[in-house]
């Protein structure tokens, strides 16, 4: 085998390995931004803990086949970047899409997410929902809105028993 195939399993390997990682990634078309716009969205994606690189659409389409996203294949044609997330299954469709609504030249072709594909619309969809964190915070506040209305109806009770108490002192004393 040649040094070059032996390069190219080895690329298609590291596809492999991040497509079965990631919970989703989105394929974007970069034609016609430069190298400051590029260095602008890797900056970006890095900071959301998204991993953007550019590959051959040749690696892309193995990797794909290989790890049953059959889909995306169709969605491989012209200049082709991909970006990853493997925390979070909104970072890269939230980066990608913030970055795409001010840089007109950068277009979503597709996504995945949990291994399934996702058109064009798809992914625009996923970034318009809220972020892990701001899931959970809502989960946790929706948990523990019971708990505090509990809480307050307690306090409300015994609020209320000592009021009345009270009043039955001053009664008392009033008579005596």
């Amino acid at each position: 085998m040649s040094k070059n195939q032996e390069l190219k399993k080895e690329i298609v390997s590291e596809l492999t390995d991040k497509f079965n990682r990631a919970q989703s990634a989105v394929l974007v078309d970069y034609r016609g931004l430069n190298v400051e716009e590029v260095t602008e969205f890797r900056a970006l994606a890095r900071k959301a803990n998204v991993d953007y690189k550019i590959y051959k659409n040749t690696m892309m389409r193995f990797a794909a086949k290989e790890t049953g996203l059959e889909g995306l294949v169709e969605y491989l044609a012209g200049p082709s970047g991909i970006a990853f997330s493997y925390d979070d299954p909104v970072a890269a469709a939230k980066v990608v899409s913030d970055f795409a609504k001010t840089h007109k030249k950068m277009e979503i072709k597709a996504g995945m997410v949990d291994g399934k594909v996702l058109d064009q619309q798809g992914v625009n969809d996923l970034a318009e929902l809220p972020s892990r964190e701001v899931l959970v915070a809502r989960v946790l506040g929706g948990l523990n809105a019971p708990i505090t209305g509990f809480v307050n109806v307690l306090n409300g009770n015994i609020r209320g028993l000592a009021i009345a108490l009270n009043q039955i002192k001053e009664q008392k004393e009033a008579t005596a």
